[in-house]
């Protein structure tokens, strides 16, 4: 069990150095880097958010293959900007009607979807629209920390959370733990990274739609109304259907001609905005960092893979269906003959997280896994993602 003093002693810390001033880590665009063998990547403390990342291409070439904004400030002036590499909080994705109920007393959340009938990432002012407080930074790992208060968009209790990154030869380890102070509320947390391994340079297209995907752990899915609001169902991912990821690796885009990919996504929706569940248990005890990935992903262009490996039970899948060439992308990536945005299915966002929801759902049985109280083990994500290069084809 988790002590009163350790989550005083966190809180104390969080508070500490929010009066402190680390004025020589950030970069001129507000940035913090951190580097290791054949990895760069930029974090900045708006939602604790991973602003570039770069690996070198099958030919040796430094690709920047994560989307946000060339200077740290823009983040918060940008308020429509799409959850670009931060921590949502202090629950991840969608909270049916806004409201849950713990030991019999309803919540009501702040609502900011779909005209104000669910709550999107912890509300409109969630954790990745908020600045968070430098604790460390080495030269391959920083802290960041948030306190967010009893009360905010309407969750119960102060919660304490803290992330940190961590770069490795070829590697990006995160590492979130969240704890609840003062009263029983829920947390569900991920890393919304919007990917795309070309850097926006494939002259043939600026699309996603070509990469390979497995996710050989994913034979079910949470089943979800129209506006991806889970309706409680479990659905089986059938051998060869759409959303079969699992018997073998495809390309994203492999059956975007079939007519059963219009809806997969919401109504009237084509494409993947899908929560897949994580199915180990099968094979017994295993070590999720070592054990073999939840998910690979992989360009023919560039080279690049990312094996993710996670110690959570979901994984969703969003292939940026929702772009529609407003967004700009950084001024290190792209092609000058092109415009210099992200176009619909140009990116995927490939999310660790808890069963979406989950705290609506009892039958379920998440309750251990999403909520928390004074007193409890904290909430801990872990996850890594590996990346290595392929001979372009």
């Amino acid at each position: 069990m988790v002590s009163f003093t350790l989550a005083a002693a966190v809180s104390a810390l969080a508070a500490t150095a929010a009066a402190e001033s680390y004025s020589g880590g950030a970069n001129a665009d507000g940035k913090y880097e951190l580097s290791a063998e054949g990895i760069r990547a930029h974090f900045i403390p708006y939602g604790a958010s991973v602003s570039n990342l770069w690996i070198n291409d099958t030919n040796g070439i430094e690709r920047d293959i994560v989307l946000g904004f060339d200077n740290a400030s823009h983040y918060s002036v940008d308020k429509f900007h799409p959850h670009l590499g931060g921590v949502p909080g202090r629950y991840a994705n969608r909270i049916k009607n806004s409201s849950f109920v713990i030991d019999g007393t309803e919540y009501h959340v702040t609502p900011n979807e779909n005209n104000n009938n669910d709550t999107l990432h912890g509300g409109p002012d969630g954790w990745d629209f908020r600045n968070w407080t430098v604790v460390a930074h080495t030269s391959d790992s920083i802290t960041f920390s948030i306190v967010d208060p009893d009360g905010k968009e309407g969750f119960p209790g102060e919660v304490v959370s803290y992330v940190t990154y961590t770069l490795s030869p070829h590697t990006w380890h995160i590492k979130m733990v969240a704890l609840a102070t003062t009263k029983k509320t829920p947390i569900m947390l991920s890393s919304h990274t919007y990917w795309n391994l070309d850097a926006f340079a494939n002259p043939d297209t600026a699309t996603a739609l070509n990469w390979t995907l497995s996710l050989p752990y994913s034979g079910q899915r949470v089943g979800v109304d129209g506006i991806l609001i889970p309706d409680g169902t479990i659905l089986p991912n059938h051998k060869y259907s759409i959303n079969d990821f699992w018997s073998s690796p495809k390309q994203i885009g492999a059956n975007w001609t079939s007519p059963d990919l219009l809806g997969n996504c919401g109504t009237n929706c084509t494409g993947y905005d899908n929560c897949y569940l994580v199915n180990r248990a099968q094979n017994g005890p295993y070590d999720w960092a070592n054990d073999g990935p939840v998910a690979v992903i992989a360009s023919p262009w560039s080279g690049i893979q990312i094996d993710i490996f996670t110690d959570q039970d979901a994984f969703q899948v969003y292939s940026c269906g929702g772009q529609n060439g407003l967004l700009p992308i950084k001024s290190n990536q792209g092609l000058d003959s092109r415009a210099r945005v992200v176009e619909q299915f140009g990116c995927v966002v490939l999310e660790v997280q808890d069963y979406i929801d989950g705290i609506n759902q009892p039958e379920w049985q998440r309750e251990k896994k999403q909520i928390f109280g004074p007193g409890d083990e904290p909430y801990v994500l872990e996850a890594k993602y590996v990346f290595s290069t392929k001979k372009s084809s």
